[in-house]
């Protein structure tokens, strides 16, 4: 047990010697926390070399998903260090990797190595916010291509009916369109309620909705779905799709920012939305304005509409 008085009878007849006993305390707690420190530091500068050759692939134009597959290929040496299939080994949407996602899981349940295109799949588990930012689509890269068959670089919304299919909606609590560049632009088969095109610059527009009463929309529903985020990378192809029969897909927040594409068309069709905003994006094949690389078309119905600061002026791609 430990005797204040008597410790403090001790101090009163050594103080010197009680100063010591202190000083050799505080000396042992501050040899630990600066050790602590010194590790801390090494750990931190240990996991930046490791992942060095990553970002430096990154920074050279690879996507993540070549980088990724190139540092698999063979183990990648720089400054001393060894990466090999043991670093970076999981792929996800939340890593930029491409493949075809089952919303709202980050794991891809496909991919494939000679196939770099971003693909979700929404089905029954609503989802509570989707981002896709800063990434270049289609042949904007070198060594890049459409997928065989396809025409357009971005597909976005519900699936038409087929045989043995029955068509589906994508429906969107707020869905956003902005910085884009793009061929050509399409927006078909939708109904919002509001509708914003504001400050968009076309090759040739035409920009006919018809007015409606579609209802204002958000997606609740309980048992929602974490967000899916991604930003930065390179895909041949991205789309967002409703594929499964008769089953809609349901995103709150849909938000597809600063996208930079080349080699098709960028499409959105049967989709229902609260609002939708298509704002400051930049259209255009170089034609002329004769031919329309901005339509919205009169499938698209709204009831509430702000179309303005919307101008033709010469873009190539």
């Amino acid at each position: 047990m430990i005797d204040p008085g008597g410790m403090l009878k001790t101090a009163l007849r050594s103080p010197t010697g009680a100063y010591r006993a202190a000083v050799r305390r505080r000396n042992w707690l501050l040899a630990k926390i600066e050790y602590l420190q010194a590790e801390s530091a090494r750990w931190k500068t240990a996991f930046n070399v490791v992942k060095a050759p990553y970002s430096l692939l990154r920074v050279a134009g690879l996507s993540p998903n070549m980088a990724i597959t190139f540092l698999f290929a063979g183990s990648v040496v720089g400054g001393g260090v060894v990466v090999n299939e043991t670093l970076l080994s999981e792929r996800s949407f939340s890593g930029g990797s491409a493949g075809v996602y089952s919303a709202p899981s980050d794991i891809p349940t496909e991919y494939s190595d000679e196939n770099n295109t971003l693909r979700i799949n929404l089905g029954t588990t609503p989802v509570g916010e989707i981002v896709i930012r800063d990434v270049t689509v289609g042949t904007a890269y070198t060594g890049s291509t459409l997928p065989s068959g396809q025409s357009s670089v971005v597909l976005i919304g519900g699936t038409a009916a087929s045989s043995g299919f029955t068509a589906t909606w994508l429906e969107v609590g707020h869905l956003t369109i902005d910085r884009w560049k793009c061929t050509t632009f399409e927006l078909s088969d939708v109904e919002t309620h509001t509708l914003n095109i504001i400050g968009n610059a076309s090759d040739g527009q035409s920009i006919s909705p018809t007015p409606g009463v579609p209802r204002r929309r958000g997606i609740g529903g309980g048992n929602r779905a974490d967000s899916m985020q991604t930003r930065g990378g390179y895909y041949d192809q991205i789309v967002i799709a409703a594929p499964t029969s008769n089953v809609d897909g349901k995103v709150d927040v849909l938000t597809l920012s600063n996208i930079s594409t080349k080699g098709g068309a960028c499409k959105l069709s049967r989709i229902k939305a609260g609002t939708i905003d298509i704002l400051l994006n930049e259209f255009g094949a170089g034609n002329g304005f004769a031919t329309k690389e901005f339509v919205v078309s009169t499938s698209t119905v709204y009831k509430v509409a702000n179309i303005t600061d919307n101008v033709e002026v010469t873009i190539a791609p």
